[in-house]
């Protein structure tokens, strides 16, 4: 039973420069570069950078001709706690800062055109652990790593179809490698050894709309179709998997299919006044299609993973305010329930993505007739969940917190 309760490895860390682990929105960020993350997110019908190519591709039409350059410093800390079901310790993840670049631009096909062409590489999802070996009482010991990079390409073509509508559709291309690993020691003794990582392309498509209602009222519709993977292939010794229950784990090639979820958003903007604009967003992700169960197939059993992750309705609402000509004010709030409820937890050790409430702040500043630069920083909440009797380990605890800092350096042509 026990193999089947503590199946935690299941995938994620997100796209970074060394090992990654982002989680926000499940593990998909709540905005890419400082301009969305200032905003919280809240952007769909308030593009004002280039990474609007991922969030809506309709904005590429909007923002003008610029690229954009992207770094935050994105800074999690999580932990297990075994000390209730059975007095074991806690324990908390290695590794507590990661980088993610993204890149972007927007330009004209040609002089005077209503017709945009743009996109970049963007780094919008992912999560990851790494967990030294852990008392969790009665004799046993866990320990687990999880590191997902996931990058997505989004070329766009974006079209001003007259002073009121625009439209967008982008190709997504996208990269993931994959990597995990989990070991119990004692009573219910199991190991599952993925560390050495597969990876996969995938693609998929998005569309979106951008329509100015009045001179002070923007309506935004996005919609990203599921991104379909090649599946992850790992060359496994038949001691890489020793699970209760699996009869025959042999050497040989073992697949692991793991697509992107779709996902759609609806957004307006407010225009207040001259000074002061209000942007708001509801979104919704399919996680229950791609990260309710898994498995890992090969020449002997599947290996099955029952992660059991939810749908996400998100909220998202930003506001923005220009201070003087040159500095505006930049501040958010976005809010998701978390896909991995209590009888998840012992499913989802490596896999904390339970974060809820984010709150933003940032600010973009224009340097001259070229030059503008974004910086934001975020706070979220610290969030535990507790496995509920359904388990087995009633009172075991996973939990993950965050914060972040970025800056975006803009360039218009």
């Amino acid at each position: 039973m026990f193999h089947i309760k503590l199946k935690p490895i299941v995938l994620l860390s997100a796209l970074s420069l060394s090992t990654s682990v982002y989680a926000t929105n499940g593990y998909q960020l709540i905005g890419v570069g400082s301009y969305q993350k200032g905003l919280a997110g809240a952007v769909t019908a308030f593009p004002g950078s280039a990474m609007t190519a991922v969030t809506n591709p309709a904005g590429i039409a909007r923002i003008g001709n610029r690229a954009d350059f992207s770094m935050e410093a994105f800074m999690p800390e999580r932990s297990v706690d075994f000390t209730q079901p059975l007095g074991g310790n806690s324990a908390e993840s290695g590794v507590d800062m990661y980088g993610v670049p993204s890149i972007g631009w927007s330009a004209p096909t040609s002089e005077g055109s209503d017709v945009y062409f743009g996109g970049g590489m963007y780094g919008t999802s992912g999560m990851g652990v790494d967990y030294a070996v852990t008392d969790m009482g009665m004799g046993m010991t866990w320990n687990g790593y999880s590191n997902l990079t996931f990058w997505q390409m989004a070329p766009v073509f974006a079209w001003n179809v007259d002073e009121d509508l625009s439209l967008g559709v982008s190709l997504n291309i996208d990269y993931q490698s994959v990597a995990l690993s989990q070991n119990v020691t004692g009573a219910f003794a199991s190991n599952m050894d993925l560390s050495r990582s597969a990876s996969g392309f995938g693609f998929g498509l998005s569309f979106g709309l951008l329509y100015d209602a009045s001179d002070d009222l923007t309506l935004g519709f996005s919609y990203k179709s599921k991104q379909n993977f090649s599946p992850m292939e790992y060359q496994l010794r038949d001691s890489d998997v020793e699970l209760p229950g699996l009869a025959n784990t042999p050497d040989g090639t073992y697949e692991l299919d793991l697509d992107f979820p779709q996902q759609a958003a609806f957004g307006i903007a407010y225009s207040a006044s001259e000074a002061l604009t209000i942007s708001a967003d509801i979104k919704w992700i399919n996680w229950s299609d791609t990260m309710t169960s898994l498995q890992i197939i090969g020449p002997g059993d599947s290996i099955p993973y029952q992660s059991g992750w939810d749908d996400q309705t998100i909220y998202a609402v930003g506001v923005s305010i220009e201070l003087s000509e040159t500095f505006t004010l930049l501040a958010g709030y976005n809010y998701a329930k978390s896909p991995i409820d209590s009888e998840d937890v012992m499913n989802n050790l490596i896999l904390p993505a339970v974060v809820e409430t984010h709150y933003t702040i940032g600010g973009s500043y224009v340097i001259n007739e070229h030059w503008d630069m974004a910086f934001h920083y975020m706070y979220v909440s610290d969030k535990v969940v507790i496995a509920d009797a359904s388990t087995g380990f009633t009172g075991a605890k996973t939990s993950l917190s965050e914060s972040s800092l970025g800056v975006n350096i803009g360039y218009r042509f």
